[in-house]
């Protein structure tokens, strides 16, 4: 049996929603306070162990988890928004603590969770380098050793001396990666940071975590992208509201989570402005799919036009508002994504504040069989801000009567499936293109 790397048991993590701003104390409550930590720590264990002192504020983001992660593993945490897998890395990474329950940790974790995890702005690339390999354990001498291929692979060395404040998004993700990867940590843990990286970084990421992972070191990926996580990792962890659902073969617990993902989903969900997604420019209201006939619906004929509706408040007055839509399928890859540049009545112009609905068409006959995952955006001033929900609504496209496939019953191949003129007629010999007899 392979030796493990990292052991957890009985864990949970219990928060609490909207708790107050904490107060200031004099320094006589601060020194009291302090000497009755571990006692109301172990009052806190207990009552969490019962279930004391829940009510509607508490969100149990973990709840008596137990995993077994053997050395050498490369292992995927996948799951629903708010199943809890960011939680489980925080606390991997003694971000957090657990309300209850115990992890042991065998080797030296690196962590990227999220963009310049561990960075300090003040610092150089150069300072924060030699700062993190520090943090992980590593002697100087193991961190000269690896510098110069870490600043080659984060393509930052004209900036290396530079104050990692006044690095870009990118900049700041690269050499974030770039350090996690290649300082040699036993465990690594990533979150789904790389997305933010363009293209071609995160192909080359892809190659380096693949590497990782056959160097026999252990590393924990959290992703949305199926494609991903199929084509990295040999073992899969699925969870579902802080509970351990399904873990096994990768291919299998992906299977798994599109059933359940493809069961759940609805057509519509909207917000309260209170709880609207969003920042002070503008918030989120609702998102919608409508059918041919204009009904809110889930379930879509292939054969016929839907549209999808993005319902957005703006804040202030005469701002620069545009919406985009981002459509996915059950492998977790990209089918579509579309932008409001060609609305006619209000692109590049200058919005009053109040509600607003921007609506995308879908044309019949442009996808296969299955389900489609909408993501949406609202972005304003020419993209220079914009906030993004996933997954906010599930679309299924289903065929009812086979008109485009015929007798083919095999899903199609492809992200989209057009239906395309297809013509053919009898040729006679003198019209045949001669093949040359070699």
């Amino acid at each position: 049996m392979a030796p493990i790397a990292i052991k957890i048991e009985d864990l949970a993590k219990r928060y609490r929603i909207g708790s107050q701003m904490a107060s200031y104390k004099t320094f006589r409550e601060a020194i009291t306070e302090t000497a009755m930590a571990p006692f109301k720590r172990f009052g806190a264990i207990r009552a969490a162990r019962k279930g004391e002192g829940d009510d509607e504020n508490t969100l149990w983001a973990l709840d008596g988890l137990n995993l077994e992660i053997p050395v050498g593993e490369p292992v995927a945490i996948i799951g629903p928004n708010g199943a809890g897998k960011s939680t489980l890395l925080k606390i991997l990474s003694r971000i957090t603590k657990p309300t209850r329950g115990r992890v042991e940790l065998r080797g030296r974790v690196g962590s990227l969770l999220e963009v310049g995890t561990g960075f300090h702005p003040e610092l150089t690339g150069r300072e924060n380098i030699f700062l993190n390999g520090a943090i992980l354990g590593m002697r100087r001498a193991e961190i000269i050793r690896k510098f110069d291929e870490i600043v080659a692979f984060a393509e930052v060395d004209r900036f290396i001396d530079t104050p990692v404040k006044h690095y870009s998004s990118g900049m700041y993700v690269r050499l974030a990666f770039a350090v996690a990867a290649h300082l040699e940590p036993e465990i690594l843990l990533i979150d789904e940071v790389l997305a933010v990286g363009d293209a071609q970084f995160q192909k080359k990421c892809m190659g380096k975590m693949g590497e990782v992972g056959r160097d026999g070191r252990t590393v924990l990926f959290v992703s949305h992208n199926m494609t991903a996580v199929k084509a990295l990792c040999n073992q899969a962890v699925l969870l579902r509201d802080g509970k351990l659902a399904a873990m096994g073969d990768t291919i299998d617990v992906v299977k798994e989570y599109q059933r359940q993902t493809s069961m759940g989903g609805s057509a519509e969900r909207q917000w309260k402005a209170e709880h609207a997604p969003g920042n002070k420019l503008a918030r989120l209201r609702a998102v919608r799919v409508r059918d041919q006939s204009g009904n809110i619906s889930a379930d879509i004929d292939s054969q016929q036009p839907f549209s999808i509706e993005i319902d957005f408040e703006n804040l202030s007055q005469n701002t620069l508002l545009g919406t985009s839509i981002v459509l996915h399928n059950d492998e977790g890859e990209c089918v579509l994504s579309t932008i409001s540049n060609n609305d006619g009545e209000w692109h590049g112009k200058m919005r009053p504040s109040g509600r607003f609905r921007s609506v995308c068409e879908f044309p019949a006959n442009l996808f296969p069989d299955g389900p489609l995952f909408v993501s949406v955006l609202v972005w304003g001033d020419h993209y220079k801000w914009g906030f993004q929900e996933d997954e906010v609504v599930r679309v299924h496209i289903h065929e009812t009567d086979g008109a485009v496939r015929g007798d083919f019953l095999k899903r199609m191949a492809g992200v989209v499936r057009p239906a395309l003129p297809w013509s053919s007629r009898p040729l006679h010999e003198s019209q045949s293109e001669k093949v040359p007899v070699r």
